[in-house]
């Protein structure tokens, strides 16, 4: 484990990406920074998103007009921060006469087309589904669609990156270390972190960021002295994979009888992924699944749009995340704003808790919380990660197709399907990635299908991942594609190696 040091500006705990984007900014700024993890970075909500970079479009009905605007203009700094993590992605929306009225959705699209500046994105627009590449996989019945743009992340890995940046520029990033205790000490506290296999070490801070996503009140009411003032509910977001239902690369959003949203979206070239769903949670926290009324939902959505009907046979995998939501704010789990909510107490040592928010506003949420902590350390600082690429995103004019030529004349000798997935998992990285190898052979032990031993040894090293799960679900999806016993297999090989 890396040694912690014993007094720190800032303690931040959650290794989601609302925590990592603290951890970032903070390091980036000067601020001695440890961010504690209790399981692996991503390990919950932030790789459970549906993967977008978007402005929600459909808060729009709700006149949430700010947080559009904002979420727009983020979708722009994601996309240009990580261009091998994140891409544009059109999406088609089939008009639907019994639900929204066209002329509704047109003025919808035209404010999501005007609420922020797009610099690349292409605008709305009305298609024919009869000749548009989209309509050959839908119900005959959809004759007109809506064609608009927002945009693709690889969730878990920008968690990932971002932490790597933390680390990078002085933070101390542990996984699989809880916050276990904290107590007052004067103006700052004592914090207990309690690692895996049950050994404590202390650290002092001046400041806490509770970033414990789906455990942010839980945090507070078990482990400090201060009680959580807001006990949000707890909203399961639950995703289906299935064997891919078309061959073009649009993305889908379709329309519910109930006023939700539905998304089909390209997955992992071979899948399509359908979500999400939005029910209330009480379960356990670290282990939310989805429940087969939520199945069924998804599969009957799917249903009514494609031409091919899906059943329960046609589930390759599946997974769910939990949104922690402020009760206050929520009537109806559906139109509730996904915007964050920043608690700072400063009755004794500063202890700020952060509430909900969206993967697009990440950096945002991040900037501001550290802009709060510079001022309440006297810290004379500068906000810098709007404009600055993630590790592996440093590309000439964020130009990943440019990147990925190159990467096919550099290394000739991988085969195509591999070097892509390692130039969108990497970006520029890839090259620390594949030091010392010029040929196959050198990238070690095939130890599964498309996974060699040099990569397994580098995300050990340079990524934080421990187990096969760290390996194959987040730092990649292969397992999705794997054997069952791929994870066992791997998890072998790990302890022996």
């Amino acid at each position: 484990m890396t040694k912690v040091p014993a007094t720190c500006d800032v303690l931040v705990v959650g290794g989601g990406i609302n925590g990592a984007g603290v951890a970032r900014d903070a390091a980036g700024r000067g601020l001695r920074t440890v961010l504690c993890e209790q399981h692996d970075l991503a390990s919950h909500t932030s790789s459970a998103s549906t993967k977008l970079v978007h402005g929600g479009l459909r808060y729009l009905e709700y006149y949430d007009f700010g947080l559009v605007r904002k979420s727009l203009q983020e979708r722009e700094v994601v996309l240009a921060s990580a261009p091998h993590l994140s891409w544009p992605l059109r999406f088609v929306l089939p008009h639907d006469s019994h639900l929204r009225p066209a002329w509704m959705i047109r003025v919808g699209l035209f404010l999501y087309d005007h609420l922020a500046t797009r610099r690349s994105l292409p605008a709305s627009k009305t298609i024919d589904l009869r000749t548009h590449p989209a309509g050959r996989s839908l119900d005959p019945r959809y004759r007109t669609a809506f064609e608009y743009s927002d945009g693709w992340v690889d969730d878990a890995r920008l968690v990932v990156a971002n932490a790597v940046d933390a680390l990078e520029r002085g933070a101390e990033v542990l996984t699989r270390t809880a916050c276990v205790r904290l107590q007052r000490a004067g103006g700052e506290w004592i914090a207990a972190l309690r690692a895996a296999d049950g050994r404590e070490r202390t650290v002092r801070t001046r400041i806490v960021v509770n970033a414990a996503g789906p455990w942010v009140a839980e945090f507070l009411d078990r482990c400090t002295p201060t009680p959580a003032r807001h006990h949000p509910r707890l909203i399961r977001g639950s995703h289906i994979v299935v064997r891919r239902l078309f061959e073009h690369d649009f993305a889908y959003i379709f329309q519910a009888p109930d006023g939700r949203i539905v998304f089909a979206l390209p997955y992992e070239h071979d899948f399509t992924l359908i979500g999400t769903t939005e029910s209330e949670y009480a379960g356990d926290l670290a282990h939310p699944a989805i429940a087969a009324d939520e199945q069924a939902y998804l599969l009957d959505m799917a249903n009514r749009y494609f031409q091919r009907d899906l059943g329960v046979n046609d589930v390759v995998w599946t997974f769910a995340g939990l949104r922690p939501l402020l009760a206050a704010s929520m009537d109806d789990p559906k139109s509730v704003t996904r915007d964050y909510v920043i608690d700072f107490d400063r009755s004794g040592p500063p202890l700020l808790s952060m509430y909900g928010g969206k993967l697009t506003t990440y950096r945002k949420l991040a900037e501001q919380v550290v802009d709060l902590l510079a001022t309440a350390l006297g810290h004379a600082s500068n906000a810098w990660t709007a404009a600055t690429p993630l590790p592996g995103g440093d590309m000439p004019n964020a130009d990943f197709a440019g990147f990925l030529a190159r990467m096919r004349v550099r290394y000739d000798w991988l085969a195509p399907s591999l070097l892509h997935r390692y130039a969108r998992a990497y970006g520029t990285r890839m090259d620390r990635m594949l030091a010392g190898c010029s040929r196959v052979t050198d990238l070690g032990e095939e130890v599964l299908p498309g996974l060699y031993a040099q990569e397994v040894h580098y995300l050990r090293a340079a990524e934080f991942a421990r187990t096969a799960q760290d390996i194959l679900y987040r730092r990649s999806k292969l397992g999705v594609r794997l054997a069952a016993d791929s994870e066992k297999t791997l998890d072998e090989w790990l302890a022996q190696h």
